[in-house]
């Protein structure tokens, strides 16, 4: 299993600097199995980001793709916007249950937009920015994951 993870932030992306939430769930997925091919920052751009996720699951490279960050209701913050886009079908059910488990830490989640989806064999996730929140949303539905990204992959 194969996985890509961006985090979205311009100025970070310009400045070719680390993310921490990328690193933290880049160890986590290497200690279940995957080859993490791609780790670090794209810019807030709907059409870059969309872009990205198309042609990766497109050429079957990744089986996971997972972005962090640019999840609210700014307009610089595309990732549900750029999901949307390169998803051809929705999970609804992945955001649904984040957002249920991340209330019990702040009511701000109700403003979260993220998404989730599927493009060929491909899961396709958005998270939260912070590298401690996207870590414990990951372990939380990680044997999830797993599931759709074998069973999709068969």
């Amino acid at each position: 299993m194969k996985a890509a993870i961006f985090a979205l932030d311009t100025g970070a992306y310009k400045a070719k600097a680390e993310s921490a939430a990328a690193s933290a769930l880049k160890r986590m997925l290497e200690q279940v199995g995957f080859e993490v091919k791609a780790a670090g920052f794209l810019p807030q751009d709907r059409e870059v980001v969309a872009s990205v996720m198309i042609h990766l699951a497109d050429s079957g490279s990744v089986q996971l793709i997972l972005t962090t960050g640019a999840v609210g209701y700014l307009e610089e913050d595309c990732a549900p916007d750029a999901l949307t886009d390169a998803a051809e079908r929705l999970l609804p059910g992945i955001p649904e249950a984040l957002r249920t488990f991340n209330i019990r830490h702040s009511k701000k989640v109700i403003l979260d937009r993220s998404a989730a989806g599927i493009r060929k064999k491909t899961v396709l996730i958005n998270l939260p920015e912070s590298a401690k929140t996207a870590k414990e949303d990951m372990e939380y539905i990680l044997p999830e994951v797993v599931q759709a990204v074998d069973t999709l992959n068969l």
